[in-house]
């Protein structure tokens, strides 16, 4: 059975072959690593992860909370943590902790998963639209909501598809916050390409995008108790409603960007409008949902970006694997620049 009858304009579904679930992460290929591994030149390690319960409190969206940290317990209801191996063996001198978290996969640093965002589309050419996800995979069946209180589940374009995709490759580095500071912009095509060409940056398919804003350092100064109003008011992100920048995105073969920001797009926009049929998120529609590009979130660039910046470089090798959790739409990272 044929997915879909027609696809969305401008997405590539199909292309990289009808049950693919990788999308633009196919053009991540051994030529690209080798490539990305050329760039190491000190051998010099960069952390682009803010601390796992940052931002703090209830976070930067409502529905995503800090993660719950707790000991784990026997069956009794003793706690392991810690636990003296003499309880269980006599004269045995190991002492053990053990614990256990909640949290939410998309809270802090983060990979958004195909399964993140889908879109009502008319993908049977029938006039009636669906809720599709990229290449033509169903909500209610690929992903599937919680039923008789179990766990909702992505069926198809779960996290660990990119997991499993080997994620490592070259990072390219764009420094706006060289030109914005912190205040806030939306930046279309031709902003992004003066800063490009400022900045010596180019890119090539199989790369990785990388956006620093400045946000995530502002995140970390506010250590753990966020001023909502500053953050949503400040810095800069990409004009996801650029349609040269779209077009430019589409034909770059990017395979990821990742920004330190909330969403990698801006979001000051984010209104209905009446009577027009829209994304209210274009960019994660184009990338997610269109063409298979994933997106990183919420990244850490304060202390590599102006490293880079006074050696006139803007390229590193990325590593930045997601949590293999099969049917999770989301997960925590702590990416690695090497260079």
């Amino acid at each position: 059975m044929t997915r879909f009858r027609q696809r969305p304009e401008g997405s590539n579904w199909g292309d990289f072959g009808p049950d693919d679930q990788r999308g633009r992460m196919n053009l991540l290929t051994p030529q690209r690593r080798l490539a990305a591994v050329r760039e190491v030149q000190e051998g010099l390690v960069f952390s682009l992860s803010l601390p796992l319960d940052y931002p703090g409190g209830p976070g930067l969206w409502e529905t995503r909370h800090p993660p719950r940290l707790r000991a784990t317990q026997f069956a009794d209801g003793r706690s392991a943590y810690p636990f003296r191996m003499s309880g269980f063996a006599p004269g045995a001198t190991d002492v053990v902790c053990d614990d256990e978290v909640t949290l939410s996969l998309q809270y802090s640093t983060q990979w958004d998963a195909l399964a993140h965002c889908g879109s009502e589309f008319d993908a049977d050419a029938d006039g009636s639209a669906e809720t599709v996800f990229y290449n033509g995979f169903r909500a209610g069946e690929d992903i599937a909501p919680p039923a008789d209180g179990g766990p909702p589940r992505a069926r198809a374009l779960g996290i660990e598809n990119l997991a499993r995709a080997g994620v490592q490759g070259r990072g390219v580095l764009v420094d706006l916050a060289r030109e914005y500071g912190r205040r806030s912009a939306r930046v279309g095509y031709d902003a992004l390409m003066r800063l490009m060409e400022a900045q010596r940056v180019t890119v090539e398919p199989g790369d990785f995008l990388c956006l620093y804003t400045g946000f995530g350092d502002l995140v970390l100064e506010m250590r753990g108790t966020p001023d909502h109003r500053v953050l949503h008011t400040s810095c800069a992100g990409l004009d996801g409603a650029d349609e040269q920048l779209q077009r430019f995105i589409a034909d770059s073969g990017v395979v990821a960007l990742c920004a330190d920001n909330s969403a990698v797009e801006a979001t000051g926009h984010m209104n209905a409008r009446g009577g027009t049929r829209r994304a209210l998120l274009p960019l994660h529609e184009l990338c997610l949902f269109k063409l298979g590009i994933h997106l990183a979130e919420l990244w850490y660039f304060g202390e590599l970006a102006p490293w880079l910046a006074a050696r006139g470089r803007n390229r590193f090798l990325l590593t930045a694997p997601p949590l293999d959790l099969p049917g999770a739409v989301g997960s925590p990272v702590t990416p690695l620049a090497t260079v």
